[in-house]
Order: structure tokens, then sequence, then C-alpha cells
């Protein structure tokens, strides 16, 4: 089996301070949480930027300030996210890429996203695809719902996504596919042979969906972009301490952890 990825989602789109006091927002606040992180364990931090009132951005100023600032501290994979908020135009989502991250993110289809819609049409995920390619940027593949994957099989057959690829299933959005562990197995099946896995579980998903990777071979995300509590009733301290338990669980059936370089030889990712 091969050692475990870890990916922290440190801030999202949407989560406020309101919510979780200890949010990162600042391109200060979340370089030095994503360090944290990587100490604990992660080796893919996985990024949403903020203006410094918390409203998400997607400028692509404000992300290559938090490449530089994360990479002044560790060597973490840096992961960008193209989805942005679900009202960011396709032309707002796309311009982080300029900031050349080692991977990013690319929504395989849309699909209802609490009391709104994520739009990513067809010409939209091409786009995404032909751009990542010609950037050297390795996408991962967010599967919200199971059409997704056809979705980017389609991709793969244009010549604009190469296989093995790197899916993520985000599992319990409301409105979308939910968390259970039949939804994760079903996935899992789907996806072409070879190809690698992880899971995001949203809300009290998250820790069920990942002891069930672990054991399976597949991969986890944490973070607060998913889930702001350790336990029912409980915010989180930080999204080190998600790292960490994922982390000690991990251990304890004997599945050893990947540092950021094994990640990239799992993941087909060249060092920048």
């Amino acid at each position: 089996m091969e050692k475990l990825i870890i990916t922290v989602a440190v801030t999202g789109a949407e989560v406020t301070r309101e919510q979780q006091p200890n949010l990162p927002i600042t391109p200060d606040e979340i370089a030095e949480e994503v360090y944290r992180c990587w100490q604990a364990g992660a080796s893919i931090a996985h990024i949403h930027a903020r203006l410094p009132d918390g409203t998400p951005t997607q400028s692509k100023e404000v992300y290559a300030e938090i490449k530089r600032k994360i990479q002044e501290k560790c060597d973490i994979i840096i992961q960008f996210s193209t989805g942005g908020a679900v009202w960011h135009t396709p032309e707002e989502r796309i311009q982080c890429l300029d900031a050349m991250p080692e991977m990013a993110t690319l929504s395989a289809g849309s699909c209802n996203f609490g009391n709104d819609v994520f739009m990513n049409s067809p010409s939209f995920m091409e786009l995404l695809a032909k751009t990542m390619k010609e950037k050297g940027i390795k996408p991962e593949i967010e599967i919200f719902e199971p059409g997704m994957i056809e979705n980017a099989l389609r991709l793969v057959k244009k010549g604009l996504l190469e296989l093995p690829l790197h899916f993520d299933f985000v599992l319990g959005v409301p409105g979308a596919m939910t968390g259970t562990i039949e939804d994760l197995l079903f996935l899992v099946k789907k996806i072409p042979e070879g190809c690698t896995w992880s899971v995001a579980g949203i809300g009290r998903y998250e820790l069920p969906l990942a002891v069930h990777a672990i054991v399976m071979g597949g991969h986890v995300r944490v973070g607060f972009e998913d889930n702001i509590y350790y336990r029912k009733g409980e915010l989180a301290k930080s999204n080190a301490q998600l790292v960490e338990r994922i982390v000690r669980i991990a251990r304890e059936v004997d599945r050893e952890i990947a540092t950021p370089d094994e990640a990239r030889r799992i993941l087909g990712i060249k060092k920048q």
C-alpha cells in the first residue's frame, strides 16, 4: 500500500471568522497555518485566497503572494483552487493558474451547492484542462457526483487530460452526493485502474470517510474548508489538529505518511 497523502484545505471560500475564530485569512496567516500542517504531516496544501476583510478572491497576485510565503517556510505541494466561490466568473477562477502552482483543482461538472449552483460548463472544463497541460500543472479532478467521472474521462479521450488521473471525491456537500461509506466505495470502483484518489468528507462525514480511505489505500483531505469541528459541538483549535488526528489513526493501522517528495512521486509531479 502506498504511503498516505494528507491534503489540508486550510481556508476555503465559505467559512467565516464568526463560525471558526481560528480561520486563517491573510497570506501570512495562511502560510503559517500551512507550515504547522506540514510539520504535523500534511504533504499538500489546498489553497483558497481571501482579501483582508475575508472576502474570497481569485486574484493571481494574492495567490502568488501566498505561494511565495509558503515556499519560504516549507516544501509542501501547493494546490490552488480554480473553484473559487460559486459567484466567481470563469475568467476570475482560472487566473490563479498564472501563479504556477504545482497542482490545481479541476471540478469535473456542475452541481447544486447548498442554495447555489456550482457551474462548470464543458467548455470551461476543457479550458482548465488545456491550460494546466500547457503550464505543466498537475490537475486534481474534483468529483461531487458520479457523472463527473465520465466527464473527466471524456477530457482524457480528447487528449486534454492524461491517465493516470488523481481524483478527489468531495462528499457530503448539501445538494450533491452524500457522504456514506457506500458512496465512497461506489466511486472508487468507477475510476480507471492505476488512478489515485483522495476523499474530502464535508462536516460530519470528514472523519469516517477519512478512516475508510486510510484502510482502503486511498488518501485523505481535512481542514477548515470542509469541517470546522474536532468533534460534535467542539470547534477545532487549528487545521494542524485535524491533520494530527489523521496521522495518529494512520500510524495505528501501520499506514506510513508520505512526505511532500514522496507524494510527488506517487502523483507523478515533477518538483518545480
